[in-house]
């Protein structure tokens, strides 16, 4: 090692290198390499067991698996969809006060500070079907006279399970989308509106196209956090009732240590990364488009 030379830069990495490689670089191969054997918790010496592409292929023909897959992506777009319009709505709304911008602005990022530990703990109790602030306040309107079981039906626990992800993230349009109406000139929509553009098209045909790549940004974010949702599912309803909210990355914890298959457990999450991959080269792609026609038209 004495003839060996090395810049500065270099040294000055290899500890940052180091730990990555450590805690990172691996624990996936070692993860990857486990996902071509029968590796048990319970039995670890059959992780030298090499049995090729039989874990994957169990999987394509289990049906909880595509259930868990398709129930995914039901919760994906569902969210991404309503917190775009939710968050769009709430950025104009911001951008158009003409005073307490700030609070509002720091009252809209209010959700993004709790865990998602804390919010699936928050609206697990407000959907309790005996003290939940949900039930008690559709009985003293009248609206219901018996308790709902949010948790216990399936469709309404689903629906809960919603309605605590859009809570939490809606935020995340509304900064990205209200940054962008903030950073839009003025120019056009005057110009807009001396054309005898409605509102609408004014909206339509030159506010959109200018904020669209701040949506597919914050599209992009959330589609990675929703594609791997954990905390909030576990906490509300740990997958059930009968596995009726059991999503992608619930079934691969499940099938790890409740069921102690690490192996399939790890074929189930690569195979999962696939949804990840998938939804961020879409939204990059619609980004790009959308960065291209605002530099063109403006």
């Amino acid at each position: 090692m004495r003839g060996w030379k090395s810049s500065a830069p270099l040294l000055l990495l290899l500890p940052a290198a180091l730990v990555l490689a450590a805690v990172v670089i691996v624990p996936l191969i070692l993860s990857f390499y486990s996902s071509f054997t029968p590796f048990r918790l319970t039995k670890p010496e059959t992780i030298w067991t090499f049995i090729g592409f039989r874990n994957y292929a169990k999987l394509l023909a289990d049906w909880d698996f595509w259930v868990a897959f398709l129930r995914t992506v039901v919760l994906l777009t569902v969210a991404l969809n309503l917190e775009m319009l939710l968050g769009l709505g709430l950025a104009m709304l911001v951008e158009k006060a003409t005073s307490g911008q700030r609070i509002l602005r720091t009252l809209m990022m209010f959700p993004m500070m709790f865990s998602p530990l804390l919010v699936g703990f928050q609206f697990k109790f407000m959907f309790n079907d005996n003290v939940g602030l949900v039930n008690n306040a559709l009985q003293a309107l009248g609206i219901t006279n018996t308790a709902i079981p949010w948790l216990i039906d399936g469709n309404l626990a689903f629906f809960s399970i919603a309605v605590a992800e859009i809570w939490s993230s809606t935020s995340v349009f509304a900064i990205l989308i209200l940054a962008g109406l903030l950073a839009m000139p003025k120019e056009p929509i005057e110009a807009a509106k001396v054309d005898g553009c409605t509102p609408f098209q004014t909206f339509r045909y030159v506010t959109w196209p200018f904020i669209m790549p701040f949506a597919f940004i914050a599209m992009t974010i959330r589609s990675l956090d929703v594609a791997r949702a954990y905390d909030i599912v576990k906490i509300m309803t740990d997958g059930g009732p009968a596995g009726r909210t059991e999503l992608l990355w619930t079934l691969v914890a499940r099938t790890a240590y409740s069921d102690a298959k690490m192996g399939m457990a790890n074929a189930m999450a690569y195979f999962s990364i696939l949804l990840s991959i998938v939804f961020t080269v879409y939204f990059y792609r619609k980004l790009a488009a959308a960065r291209l026609q605002v530099g063109t038209e403006w």
